[in-house]
């Protein structure tokens, strides 16, 4: 090797930065040893940015671009090298070659439960997760304030600060936010816009942006969410008498398809065990009592019938309870006609009580005035 080439090796003249990889958020452009040449060539891609940094200060900041350096592009480290009094020497720097594309696909998640006090359940725990991206936005301030000296530093050395960032966030939101539980699923798009505003002064200290936010779930602890099964389930069965004279046809219809011994004998079965299940729903969880303990069932009067009460309305105010004999009295006094509006539980609104068939039989029954006496 010549004299001349190992000088033209001492000098750096090209300075690029081609990223292949997906984390990778700055890269240190390899300078030990070297010197960059007055006049090098500087090329900055799209969704990059170039940070120098001489004598452990920030100079010059690129944005995409191809650039000679000297005097005319680089004006802090003109300064800093004295250039404007003529100087056109190589000089040592170092160069951060900053990521300034959108990191996609970035998970957060609540390590541990947040408590809250919901308007219909009371204190619940609950936990969340979702994905964010982010973007370098300042590559000056992500330098100072993030990487330093870190000569190849990834979106996995800050996740972890976001992290912590978007779920102390989160909880101080979601325990204020008064949104009852069974909610949350329909309101996690606007939940996500207020977190991401709520973080974005903190973010932008850093130098970044977070320009997309979502919550993907929020879940209940397991015993919870079992008890909100159970009711569930519960509601969907509603009248139990109903559901236990529907078991017991699906359990004739079963075992009659299951038999093998012809359509009576699996008749039979399934008749047998519709019994068998209504006994078992009759005598409770606890199974049959035996013969010998059963003691005579004692005759069951019917229940009590109870009375239907009305209202009616007087002088535009809702007057009552009354009973059908009470209305029949007002009707004979000529206080209750058809036209008066009357309401009951299960009626919906007020309807003229002629219109009611209970009611109207008591003006048909009402004899008509008496006919006035003679002579008078």
């Amino acid at each position: 090797m010549g004299f001349f080439d190992f000088l033209s090796g001492e000098f750096i003249d090209v300075i690029e930065w081609t990223d292949d990889t997906r984390d990778t958020m700055v890269y240190r452009f390899p300078t030990v040893g070297k010197a960059i040449k007055y006049g090098a060539k500087l090329t900055v891609r799209e969704g990059q940015s170039a940070v120098f940094i001489h004598e452990g200060q920030l100079a010059d900041v690129f944005g995409p671009g191809l650039y000679m350096l000297e005097t005319n592009n680089m004006p802090v480290l003109t300064r800093l090298q004295h250039w404007d009094h003529g100087f056109r020497s190589p000089f040592k720097s170092e160069i951060y070659f900053v990521n300034t594309t959108r990191f996609n696909n970035l998970k957060w998640g609540t390590r541990n439960p947040v408590t809250l006090r919901d308007p219909e359940f009371g204190p619940v725990r609950l936990r969340a997760f979702g994905t964010y991206s982010m973007r370098v936005t300042d590559p000056a301030k992500f330098m100072v304030e993030i990487v330093g000296t870190d000569g190849e530093f990834t979106a996995d050395e800050i996740s972890y600060q976001l992290r912590n960032v978007m779920v102390q966030e989160f909880s101080r939101m979601i325990a204020g936010s008064g949104i009852p539980v069974l909610d949350m699923a329909a309101n996690t798009g606007d939940l996500g816009k207020i977190v991401a505003k709520a973080i974005a002064p903190t973010i932008a200290e850093y130098g970044l942006t977070i320009p997309e936010f979502y919550i993907e779930n929020i879940s209940l602890p397991d015993q919870v969410e079992k008890m909100l099964d159970k009711r569930t389930s519960m509601g969907i069965v509603g009248d139990l008498d109903r559901f236990g004279q529907y078991a017991q046809a699906e359990a004739m219809l079963n075992a009659s398809n299951s038999q093998g011994g012809g359509m009576g004998a699996g008749l039979g079965a399934g008749m047998g065990a519709a019994m068998g299940m209504g006994m078992a729903m009759r005598q409770g969880p606890w199974g049959a009592v035996p013969q010998q303990q059963q003691a005579p069932a004692a005759a069951t009067p019917p229940p009590v019938p109870h009375e239907k009460v009305w209202h009616i309305a007087v002088n535009g105010q809702a007057d009552g309870p009354y009973g059908r004999a009470d209305l029949g009295r007002l009707a004979r006094e000529g206080r209750f006609t058809r036209e008066t509006l009357v309401w009951t539980p299960g009626l919906e609104g007020w309807h003229p009580a002629e219109d009611e068939a209970e009611l109207a039989q008591l003006f048909t029954v009402s004899p008509p005035p008496p006919p006035p006496v003679p002579g008078t």
